[in-house]
């Protein structure tokens, strides 16, 4: 990963926070994905995000795999404790950091391929754990790395580069997310900042596993014509563009809409996205009808965005599991040995 430190130059009239922070405080290196990528409109969300919860970097556990959405954590928070872990097995790192210190707030930033495929089970199991993080998934529906090749997000008849049709069907997040325990799902749209940050504070404080799919372009591959997950119902396929070596410069992506709306977003590639927002009278605290509602529009080729399912009164695996409220490394040898006869209490308890 190629890293390349800002300038450690600021305005002196940038606003600060209670904790005498500017947004530059909350930022990384200089971002090398290729301009006008979603990921980095995510990234400015999260930065915003943490400036107004006010959580100071350090108190950040920053989490990723690999995959272009794994580079990102090197874009924010550059204070923060961070791990990039191997394929698919972020969400177990952070399951043992988790449970070593539980005082942190964890951000795990994944991508479709990253949870959808090689990590699908890591990413279940965290979620049926109700593991205490926000997780993440900047969606696009295509390996960019290498190329473009379907994802798990690619619905059935999308096309890759060279116009052949998946014959797969889609697994998607916020459903899976929805059906396996996640307490916190939510869906947004990468150039939807007013909607994003406000869900990634939410996402922050609550207290489980909490889930947001964010739509978030790729202008090198954006090409899946029918796709409900980052594209929907693409309608072209331009060789230009997947065929790539050099990625000119694109203009960000964004997109205001009031709630119960729907509103067409163009890519870069003319193709054309359908997003709907969730209106003020939907209750996201019923599981099963939020799923219901989910797939219904689903079905009209609209991708619902917002806060799709909550649990307000949800535990975690801390409370689960009965853990103390000391990180691991600060309990000493009495606490960790506290000598025979507390271990034949424990031995009997299971007889």
């Amino acid at each position: 990963m190629t890293w390349i430190p800002k300038p450690k130059v600021s305005h002196p009239g940038l606003p600060r926070n209670s904790k005498g922070l500017t947004h530059r405080d909350y930022e990384g290196a200089l971002s090398t994905l290729c301009a006008g990528c979603g990921h980095d409109s995510v990234t400015s969300a999260i930065v915003h995000a943490a400036w107004d919860l006010e959580i100071e970097p350090h108190q950040v556990a920053k989490m990723s795999g690999i995959g272009c959405s794994s580079k990102t954590p090197a874009y924010f928070l550059a204070a923060s404790h961070g791990f990039n872990s191997v394929h698919g097995r972020m969400p177990s790192v952070t399951t043992g950091a988790n449970l070593a210190h539980r005082g942190l707030f964890y951000l795990g930033v994944s991508g479709d391929g990253d949870t959808a495929s090689i990590g699908l089970g890591q990413f279940v199991h965290a979620m049926r754990r109700r593991l205490n993080m926000l997780y993440i998934v900047e969606n696009n529906g295509v390996y960019g790395l290498t190329k473009g090749q379907f994802s798990a997000s690619s619905d059935t008849g999308s096309l890759n580069k060279k116009g052949e049709p998946n014959p797969y069907p889609a697994i998607d997040p916020a459903l899976l997310a929805m059906q396996m325990g996640a307490t916190f799902v939510a869906k947004s749209f990468s150039g939807d900042k007013e909607q994003l940050v406000p869900l990634i504070k939410a996402g922050m404080k609550h207290r489980g596993f909490a889930l947001i799919d964010v739509v978030s372009p790729c202008v090198s591959f954006n090409n899946h014509e029918g796709s409900t997950m980052s594209y929907t119902y693409m309608r072209e396929h331009d060789e230009e563009i997947t065929a790539i070596d050099l990625v000119h410069p694109r203009d960000e992506i964004t997109a205001q809409y009031a709630p119960g709306s729907i509103q067409d977003v163009t890519m870069h590639d003319g193709t054309t996205l359908r997003l709907r927002k969730a209106d003020a009278t939907y209750d996201p605290t019923d599981r099963l009808r939020s799923i219901a509602y989910y797939q219904d529009h689903h079905a009209k080729g609209e991708v619902v965005t917002g806060l799709l399912y909550v649990d307000p009164k949800s535990n975690e695996l801390h409370d689960i599991l009965g853990t103390t409220d000391t990180p691991l490394r600060e309990l000493n040898v009495k606490d960790l040995c506290p000598g025979s006869s507390i271990l034949a209490e424990i031995n009997q308890s299971f007889r």
